[in-house]
Formats: structure tokens, C-alpha cells, sequence
């Protein structure tokens, strides 16, 4: 379902604003228009424009996860907010939630440029920032006093320099970042798996995950955590790093980072670069594969968000279906536009309404049970 507002919107920037955005270096693109919703959400006007012109809600997309409260369960994924600075637009736009970061502990540069590039015909992206941030400190300083309207995720993750590439400096940069952001935002993520870093993802190897949560468990965060998933990993390995997430405390998981394998069925663009992860509808099936299997494994135990290659209602009703309590994305915005999340939001009200689900959490993991006529 999709209202003639957003069906105007969306249009709009399918057929103008896209194209034109399209011809400029991604990276520019991405920073202009972080500036311009800086300046949005700077003032109430602004806001109240915004929220006209995006905003859409409904009492069944209310959701309890967690023990946080959300108004919808459509977030922004992390990489598009890394500093913080959106956190008065992004509720506006229309989300539940959002995650900012990955937050380093110590400053971070990130990789050389040009580090983000468009798939088109894949609708993907192909991102190697490589944890670009200004650390930990100074987010932690901006932020302390800056409430965000919606729940905050802040991801944690260790610098990406040949410093901190150690297993011990590695975890010692984690817990910076985890003493420094302790009391900022309403649950942390623990990134274990960005693909674009000097040192590889050491620690989705369980035993070094082990001393990772054991390090983090001293620092004392009482806000919720959940673990970012890698995609790539052997079932066998992935069960291991869930077995150990459960002996520490971890509240739940992120399903899933980006993908690297080139060979993947769903790139149709002839030349694609050869650094970096791959978001958007390439990743789709082995993400959603991803969140069934630990959804069956933790059985239900624990709650799922569920990303990659979200670009419509259906998309997000099905990670829902699958085990998914909250829902996030950020290429299907890049190539449908924010009215995209208003979009969704309706849609789901709809596929909820159909199926005789009476809230989300109803719908949650509904595709490994039978469908009973009333919920």
C-alpha cells in the first residue's frame, strides 16, 4: 500500500533526484546530504516539515524489544550515521530507530579514497570506509547531553590500524570504546564483523570471541547489547559464536554485515571493485538464510534485527517472518528514497492486518508455525 504522498515522493526521486545523484563520487553525495539533514534537524520547523512530508505511523507497528519501547520496528542500519550527527533528523524521516558507528576507540581514518561505489543494476553498494570514525571520546563528548528522540544503537568496533590488529589491542580498543560510550544511547552493538579491516574479522572466532564478551562483560554496560553477525561464516562456526554469546551477556543478534564473494549470482554490474563489502539485494537470500538459522537455533530466545537487501514491504515483512523483532536498512533508502520507509511501514500495517496479526511481535518468527486464523 502506498499513499499518493509517497507515491509523488518516491517518484520524485526515482525520477529526478536519483539520476542526477547518481553522476557525482557516492561518498560526496552521502556527505552533502548528511549536511543538509544536519541543518534539518537543527531546527523544529525543519523537523515538523520533514515528519509531514515522511512521517507515518500506526499502533500495530508499536513493539516492545528488549525492554525498549519503538514506535515502529524499521531502523537505520550503521554506516550511515558513523558520528552521530543525524540523530535529530533520522525520527523525522519515519524510523523506530536508529544505530550509529561503527564507533572506534581511538580515532580511526578509514581507507583511502574512493572507498564507496554503486552497483546499479545489482541494486547494491560496494562500501570499504573501513571504520572511519573520530573515536569514541568525542562521540561520546557530543552526544552525552544530545538525547535522539528514538532508540539509539551505538555500534562499538576497534580502530582499524595495524596497532590495534592484535587480539590483545584489539579487545583493549573495544573496551575504550565500551568505557567511553557506556552511558550513551538505549542498547550497543558489538561489531565483530566489518570486512574491510587491516586485520580481518579475528573475532568471529569463537574462543577470541570468548575473550572479547569476557572483556566487555567488566566494563559494566547495562544497556542492552547485541552482537553484528558476519554473513560468510560455516554454520558449524556461526553455531559456536552463538553458544558463546549466550554464556555472556548479550541480548541479541544483527543478521547480518556485508558480504566480499564476487561471485555471487545476484551481481549483474560487469565491473564491480575489487575492495570492499557488498550491501543491498545481493546479500538478500544469505542474510535472510543467516537470521532463520540462528532464529532456530536460539529458539526464540533471544530477539533478531534482520538487514540486508530491504527495499519494500514485502522485504521487511518477510525478515519479520522469519524471526526478525526489528528491521533495518540503508541501500533500499539510497535507491528508493526516504519515502521508502513510510512506504513500508503502511505496507506492513497492511500485510499485518491481512494475515490477522495483531502487532508485530505476533508476526515474529510466524513462517516456522502454523498460521492459526486469529493471534
Amino acid at each position: 500500500m502506498t499513499s499518493f504522498r509517497d507515491a509523488v515522493l518516491g517518484g520524485g526521486y526515482r525520477a529526478v533526484v536519483k539520476p542526477l545523484a547518481f553522476q557525482f563520487d557516492p561518498e560526496m553525495v552521502h556527505d552533502r546530504i548528511s549536511y543538509f539533514g544536519m541543518t534539518l534537524g537543527r531546527f523544529g520547523l525543519t523537523r515538523a516539515v520533514t515528519r509531514a512530508m515522511f512521517g507515518y505511523e500506526h499502533p500495530l507497528l508499536a513493539t516492545t524489544v528488549a525492554g525498549m519501547q519503538f514506535r515502529n520496528p524499521i531502523g537505520l542500519s550503521a554506516g550511515f550515521d558513523k558520528e552521530g550527527r543525524l540523530i535529530d533528523v533520522i525520527p523525522a524521516v519515519g524510523f523506530g530507530f536508529m544505530e550509529i558507528g561503527s564507533v572506534t576507540g581511538s580515532p580511526s581514518p578509514g581507507n583511502a579514497k574512493p572507498r564507496l561505489w554503486r552497483l546499479p543494476r545489482s541494486r547494491a553498494l560496494v562500501v570499504h570506509f573501513g571504520l572511519n570514525s573520530s573515536g569514541s571520546a568525542a562521540v561520546a563528548s557530543r552526544l552525552a547531553t544530545h538525547p535522539c528522540r528514538i532508540p539509539l544503537f551505538v555500534s562499538l568496533a576497534k580502530a582499524n590500524l595495524p596497532a590495534f590488529d592484535g587480539q590483545t589491542t584489539g579487545i583493549s580498543d573495544y573496551v575504550t570504546a565500551a568505557t567511553n560510550l557506556r552511558d550513551v544511547g538505549a542498547a550497543k552493538v558489538i561489531n565483530i564483523s566489518c570486512p574491510n579491516t587491516t586485520g580481518g574479522e579475528p573475532f568471529a572466532d569463537p574462543a577470541a570471541f570468548d575473550a572479547l564478551l569476557t572483556a566487555i562483560d567488566q566494563v559494566g554496560v547495562t544497556q542492552p547489547t547485541f552482537i553484528k553477525l558476519p554473513i560468510h561464516l560455516p554454520w558449524s562456526q556461526l553455531d559456536e559464536v552463538l553458544d558463546v554469546a549466550e554464556r555472556h551477556q548479550v541480548t541479541g543478534f544483527i543478521c547480518t554485515n556485508l558480504i566480499k564473494d564476487r561471485t555471487q549470482a545476484k551481481i549483474l554490474d560487469r565491473q564491480v571493485p575489487a575492495k570492499g563489502g557488498i550491501s543491498g539485494k545481493v546479500i538478500w537470500e544469505r542474510s535472510n538464510e543467516v537470521l532463520a538459522h540462528v532464529y532456530q537455533r536460539t529458539g526464540a530466545r533471544l530477539p533478531l534485527i534482520g538487514v540486508g537487501g530491504v527495499f519494500s514491504a514485502d522485504d521487511a515483512y518477510q525478515k519479520i517472518r522469519l524471526g526478525a523483532s526489528l528491521v533495518q536498512l540503508i541501500t533500499g533508502m539510497i535507491y528508493r528514497g526516504p519515502s521508502l520507509i513510510s512506504e513500508i511501514k503502511r505496507g506492513l500495517v497492511a500485510r499485518l492486518q491481512r494475515d490477522g496479526f495483531s502487532s508485530v511481535a505476533a508476526a515474529v518468527g510466524a513462517d516456522y508455525r502454523p498460521s492459526p486464523s486469529t493471534h
